[in-house]
């Protein structure tokens, strides 16, 4: 296994963690251990910098298979799941806490699931389809603003009371949704040829 599949692979096992950080432990739990009472009052803060860790290894790993020419089709297979697992388990979470609006994590996940079926019908075709720019942004604005909603709008807090991760949440919403539009447009035709 190559370096890039290896920072992918530390991705996805980085997620567990993710959510084990997260204060989502039963109170009868909670106050039998000093260790989920520490994460009940910091683990959003901890669980926030494994979530930033885990997606700046994403341009990391790519940047690797490129720059060193890594590519395999393990890589193409374990990369995008990797962000769809983490952007997932940060989804759920979050709603869990009431961070976020349910109806956002269902349009979100609602489009990744939509790409991956698109992405299993053009694989099942041989076909192979890349993310375009706009799903590159999408996932550069959820992780900015995840990482806001998980950090209580910090360090923007610092500044001003405006909620810079509520709004960056809504600009990735209908990015998502734009991204989601543009690559079935983009490549309904191409599957339709493959048949």
């Amino acid at each position: 296994m190559n370096l890039a599949n290896r920072i992918t692979l530390f991705r996805i096992l980085l997620i567990p963690l993710f959510i084990a950080l997260f204060p989502i432990y039963p109170q009868a739990l909670i106050s039998k251990s000093v260790i989920l009472l520490h994460l009940e009052i910091h683990g959003v803060f901890y669980a926030a910098l494994v979530f930033i860790v885990a997606s700046l290894t994403d341009k990391l790993d790519g940047y690797i298979a490129r720059k060193y020419n890594q590519i395999t089709n393990l890589g193409k297979l374990l990369d995008p799941l990797a962000d769809k697992l983490l952007i997932a388990a940060a989804l759920i979470l979050m709603v869990s806490l009431h961070l976020i609006a349910s109806w956002i994590a269902f349009v979100i996940l609602a489009r990744e699931i939509i790409m991956m079926g698109i992405r299993i019908a053009a694989s099942a075709q041989r076909i192979a389809l890349s993310a375009d720019r706009y799903g590159k942004w999408k996932m550069v604005l959820q992780v900015a603003a995840f990482s806001a909603i998980l950090l209580n709008n910090a360090p923007f807090s610092l500044f001003t009371s405006f909620p810079v991760g509520q709004t960056l949440l809504y600009g990735a919403l209908a990015m998502t949704v734009y991204s989601g539009y543009n690559y079935i447009k983009n490549n309904y035709l191409l599957l339709q040829l493959g048949h």
